[in-house]
């Protein structure tokens, strides 16, 4: 099974939701703000990308994240701050049965399909 997660009112998975529709991909859409995400998702994750990768630090949330927070970060601290602040995660995340793609683009969602 094929899940795209994201928020719904997010530019980048809006365009995602568009382009798996148009090609006809069977996918189920997660919402981090209605479904909710746990530890275990994350996990799943962090099997195939670093938390480096999933943390989006160009986010307004991490704008307004403690420095001192920052400053000392590491995998499961960031993986707290992810859980408390979804909006801390690069979006959308693709995830098939095998792979896992952070982020909209194109040429990767061309790749998984081909």
């Amino acid at each position: 099974m094929t899940t795209l997660y994201g928020i719904k009112n997010c530019d980048t998975v809006r365009k995602a939701r568009r382009w798996c529709e148009a090609n006809n991909i069977d996918f189920q859409f997660h919402d981090f703000r209605v479904d909710g995400l746990d530890e275990i998702t994350i996990g799943k994750w962090l099997e195939s990308v670093s938390w480096e990768t999933l943390l989006n630090k160009r986010s307004r949330t991490w704008q307004n994240i403690d420095q001192n927070k920052k400053d000392t970060l590491n995998q499961n601290n960031a993986i707290t701050l992810m859980l408390e602040n979804p909006t801390l995660i690069k979006r959308p995340i693709l995830m098939t049965g095998r792979d896992i793609i952070v982020g909209f683009n194109i040429m990767d969602y061309e790749k998984l399909i081909s």
